[in-house]
């Protein structure tokens, strides 16, 4: 638990995400060229067998942890008395609010070892991002999301995301709004009854 400044990133974890991977494979490339150096299958398991399991720790190691730390969170959160009422799961962060005592845990995808506690009263700033872009017959989103800024960090928490763009009238887009405006409201009734 953290009662800390808000921190997106845990640079060491997020390097260590990327390159430990990539280290270990490059070594296990390397001891195949040097202990096998005419090939067979010893080399062959030492080139692949490495980069298999750096592949699938990128695709979803990440995710793995996440969710962890998401179920952890809430039960940390749970014992320090903060009665969650309103959470929400988003792909980047997770947001846990108890509304009458004014307080929000927070808990980032990059940053998945520290749940972040605090009173909503240090939000600085709320509003909606619809993510609407472009002119014309181009006008569009492909994201919505609910922003707040803490100690000047603003965290952005997703209400719709999509590889496709969306018109600002469609239904995704709407929802994604409805959502987002929700939870403004939401926070905002939180820091209103924050210290």
């Amino acid at each position: 638990m953290n009662n800390g400044p808000v921190r997106k990133f845990n640079m060491a974890y997020l390097l260590a995400y990327i390159f430990v991977p990539l280290i270990i494979s490059v070594l296990g490339t390397c001891a195949a060229f040097i202990f096998f150096p005419t090939g067979g299958t010893g080399a062959a398991l030492l080139v692949m067998v490495p980069w298999i399991v750096s592949i699938a720790w990128w695709i979803g190691g990440g995710r793995f942890l996440y969710k962890r730390a998401k179920k952890r969170a809430e039960a940390e959160l749970k014992g320090q008395g903060l009665n969650a009422n309103q959470i929400f799961y988003s792909r980047g962060w997770s947001i846990f609010t108890d509304v009458g005592s004014g307080q929000v845990g927070l808990v980032s995808f990059w940053n998945p070892f520290k749940t972040f506690l605090i009173p909503a009263s240090r939000i600085e700033k709320l509003w909606v991002d619809d993510g609407v872009g472009g002119v014309a017959i181009f006008k569009g989103s492909n994201r919505v999301s609910f922003m707040l800024q803490v100690d000047g960090t603003n965290v952005r928490i997703d209400t719709f995301i999509s590889n496709q763009r969306f018109a600002p009238n469609s239904d995704h887009i709407l929802t994604g709004i409805s959502k987002a405006d929700t939870w403004v409201e939401i926070l905002q009734a939180a820091k209103s009854n924050s210290v």
